[in-house]
């Protein structure tokens, strides 16, 4: 295990090495430094988690180091400590930045448990760091798959209204990935580092609906013994993703009209106002203008929620993405659960090319999941996958129903999947063979041997 290292600064020989001594007995790895400008030298050629300095020094004093420290290495926790405790003092130097202030004579107990706390913290910082380095690699939209034009356009319009505050209303069936956009959204703006809340308005009734959106007061209801902070207030500074919004009441839909007007909410039993700052973002699978039509959604909630509107199209309307979602599921599962399988045999392509997706990327995801889980061959064949994909199987693109009993010879639906995957890729030939499960030369030969294209680059070695 690594020991924190600290850093004890003071200008008092003695008082230096004896709290040094204190903190190493406590198993911290310490330094010392006598003096602001010896710090600031040291600092510069070794990495402190937490530096303890005295305020009072004659070359650069505390707060002087502070400045110099947080200019260095702006993540370092420093505590500040001095006989002349005063509340100007303690205030000046949290305001400048500094960790926390001890005064002198100093206590040891008190000045280890700041130690700890100033650890915690640095710790807490670093893994929220990762984990938001983590989503937001999750959820970049690079990382929402797909080569087909529909598609492009969807990225466009997502990188263009990310950075903004507008709310935005997701369409599309069930499966298509409308959450996956909305949280696109959320980590690719300004509000990356606030909360993602979200929830699922078919999966509750309306008065659960209404406590879990905007709270309660306590005694609001049977069964309210304490208060309870909504989904909006939660949400604070970030998102809220009111996902299948075509489910709610028109009772709930007035009161979610004047949060998206008004930036503001009453918990259900409540009188104040509360001030909420969140992004709304909103999903359905429902013609909510048809709904609107029809008297089931209110006209005035329908266009606050559509100031952009992003819709995702079926994955029976843009087939040309299936081999690339396919490659990225298989890559996905395959790592996830460390097995060796790198493509598709051309068979379990076509089948995936020619199903009817009933249940969109969903579908495909679990399809490709449970492909991967069964697979005992580096390559994916078509027992791997679901009986029942060819229980729904369309021609791909819209293309007409083959005749009965015209099949193609296996060289055609060779030529045909190498022409799919090369396309997928972009024409890159290294992941084309990955995908295929072959080495480049037997790429290069495949390619000759049925005309597509020509080599971008000769063969390796």
């Amino acid at each position: 295990m690594i020991r924190p290292r600290l850093l004890v600064v003071d200008d008092d020989a003695a008082s230096c090495h004896a709290v040094a001594e204190a903190l190493q007995a406590e198993g911290y790895a310490v330094a010392t430094a006598q003096g602001g400008r010896a710090a600031l030298a040291l600092a510069k050629d070794q990495v402190f988690d937490v530096v303890v300095s005295d305020i009072r020094m004659p070359d650069l004093d505390g707060l002087g180091l502070l400045k110099g420290l947080r200019e260095a290495s702006p993540d370092i926790s420093v505590i500040l400590m001095t006989a002349f405790g005063t509340v100007e003092a303690a205030l000046r130097a949290i305001k400048e930045g500094a960790y926390d202030y001890v005064s002198k004579p100093l206590r040891l107990e008190e000045l280890l448990l700041t130690i700890r706390r100033a650890l915690d913290q640095r710790r807490l910082v670093r893994e929220n760091r990762q984990f938001l380095e983590t989503l937001q690699d999750r959820y970049h939209i690079g990382n929402i798959v797909g080569v087909s034009q529909r598609m492009i356009d969807v990225f466009k319009l997502i990188a263009r209204v990310a950075p903004t505050r507008s709310t935005v209303l997701i369409t599309g069936e069930s499966g298509t990935g409308k959450e996956v956009v909305a949280r696109a959204l959320h980590f690719n703006g300004p509000r990356a580092a606030g909360p993602f809340v979200t929830i699922d308005c078919a999966g509750l009734a309306e008065g659960i609906l209404e406590s879990e959106l905007f709270g309660h007061v306590r005694g609001a209801f049977t069964g309210a013994v304490t208060a309870r902070r909504g989904l909006f207030e939660s949400g604070h500074g970030g998102t809220v993703f009111l996902d299948e919004i075509g489910e709610m009441s028109p009772n709930t839909q007035a009161k979610l009209l004047r949060a998206l007007e008004f930036q503001e909410v009453k918990a259900v039993g409540g009188n104040e106002p509360i001030r909420v700052d969140v992004r709304v973002v909103a999903a359905t699978n429902r013609d909510l203008c048809a709904e609107v039509a029809a008297g089931r959604f209110r006209e005035d909630v329908f266009y606050r929620l559509n100031v952009v509107s992003i819709h995702l199209p079926p994955l029976r309307e843009r087939r040309e993405d299936i081999p690339a979602l396919a490659d990225h599921f298989l890559r996905k599962y395959a790592e996830a659960n460390g097995k060796a399988v790198r493509g598709f045999a051309p068979e379990a392509m076509a089948r995936l090319e020619t199903h009817a997706w009933p249940g969109n990327v969903r579908e495909l995801e679990n399809a490709i999941e449970r492909a991967v889980a069964v697979s005992t061959s580096p390559i994916l064949l078509p027992d791997d996958l679901p009986a029942h994909l060819t229980a729904h199987a369309a021609p791909p693109g819209g293309a007409p129903e083959p005749v009965p009993g015209a099949f193609l010879s296996l060289d055609e639906l060779t030529r045909q999947h190498l022409a799919r995957v090369l396309s997928a890729t972009g024409g890159n030939k290294k992941r084309t063979a990955e995908i295929l499960g072959v080495d480049r030369r037997t790429l290069y030969r495949m390619l000759d041997r049925f005309a597509i294209g020509a080599p971008d680059a000769p063969p390796e070695p």
